[in-house]
């Protein structure tokens, strides 16, 4: 490898690590970091923070100076060349002069789509770009997945027993993993754009689905889906900081309204008897924005989900207890006769989590 290819990586991952001090907090914008580096040290630093803010690189050059000129930029994702919020960051670079850039990926909006590297190249300025790709996709999936795809990234929380049971027969399920796994969720939830679950567990079990005991200085937007409007008015959720979306295949406008009153949205996706069309929803979620979903919901919405091929991931929180034959799974799903009609999971993280084990898998057509 030679000493300047090394270089580009060892600042590349010091723009990542700053990329993800944003990991909570930029949505619905990607987390992106920047280092403006000339004769071998850094001379200016930034991460984007939050949505109208502004972006890494423009707070890189701020705190670099003068300095900026002919030094090398580093940065997660290829600069903007577009105004939307902010300014575009390909002007401020040159401007700045700034002499080479180092992306680590082409940014899949299609407003900028490799138009942002073109500009700086029409600028004069020497572009390279793929260095940690992989690390810098990882960083942000939802907003990966939604440009390419037209929708969320959509990641799956299990908390279940070690013989596979998320609660008991009657439905009681508080509590099934420990206090450090409880505090792993709210991780996940304050990286999520929204949490999804089914009104069957608002009737069971009324959750708040908010972040807690984390200042991310917002709240993610809670999705129930709700094919027969049977969320009560009372529902603890709608009571709560942030919005509430009910996605249903009622068409009861009364219902709608009381709902409505009660501080919900309720949008209607008729897809045939007692069913919402998950991969519209979806398609809606991510017109709205919606980077990540985390679903946190019963067998029948994560079995749904699964046969529609709409998880990217899944999180399993496995407890050191046996709950016994009559308790619920994990899945609701079609009998599969054959050992060939089994859903592969390929694991990519395995680690404990205080008393509990966290398992993190993708479906394996995610996979290939």
């Amino acid at each position: 490898m030679s000493s300047e290819v090394s270089a580009d990586v060892e600042y590349m991952a010091r723009a990542l690590t700053l990329a993800r001090r944003g990991l909570y907090t930029t949505d619905p914008n990607p987390r992106v970091g920047c280092v403006l580096v000339k004769d071998g040290e850094i001379v200016g630093e930034g991460w984007h923070e939050r949505a109208g803010e502004p972006h890494a690189e423009i707070i890189a050059i701020k705190q670099a100076g003068d300095n900026a000129r002919g030094a090398t930029a580093y940065v997660t994702l290829e600069p903007c060349c577009h105004t939307g919020r902010t300014p575009p960051c390909t002007g401020a670079l040159t401007e700045a002069g700034v002499i080479r850039v180092v992306a680590a990926m082409e940014d899949p909006n299609p407003l900028v789509a490799g138009k942002g590297l073109q500009s700086l190249r029409d600028g004069g300025v020497e572009v390279v770009s793929g260095v940690l790709k992989s690390q810098a996709e990882s960083l942000n999936p939802g907003f990966v997945t939604r440009m390419r795809h037209q929708r969320p990234f959509i990641r799956v929380k299990l908390a279940t027993s070690i013989d596979g049971k998320t609660a008991m027969a009657n439905g009681e399920s508080k509590w099934i993993t420990g206090d450090a796994a409880r505090a792993d969720v709210q991780r996940l939830r304050a990286r999520s754009s929204a949490i999804l679950t089914g009104s069957g567990t608002v009737l069971s079990d009324d959750p708040s689905l908010n972040v807690r005991d984390l200042d991310i200085g917002r709240q993610p937007m809670r999705v129930i889906v709700d094919a027969n409007l049977s969320t009560p008015e009372t529902a603890k959720m709608l009571r709560l900081e942030g919005s509430t979306l009910i996605a249903t295949a009622s068409e009861d406008a009364d219902q709608a309204e009381i709902l409505v009153s009660a501080g919900a949205e309720v949008i209607c996706l008729p897809a045939g008897p007692d069913k919402v069309d998950l991969s519209a929803l979806m398609h809606h979620l991510a017109a709205q924005e919606v980077n990540e979903v985390l679903v946190e919901a019963g067998s029948t919405l994560c079995g749904s989900l699964i046969e529609s091929a709409l998880i990217d991931e899944l999180v399993i929180y496995i407890a050191p207890h046996i709950m016994g034959h009559d308790a619920r799974g994990m899945f609701r799903l079609p009998a599969l006769e054959k050992m060939a009609d089994r859903i592969s999971l390929k694991i990519t993280d395995v680690r404990a989590v205080g008393d509990d084990w966290r398992i993190t898998a993708i479906p394996k057509h995610n996979a290939e």
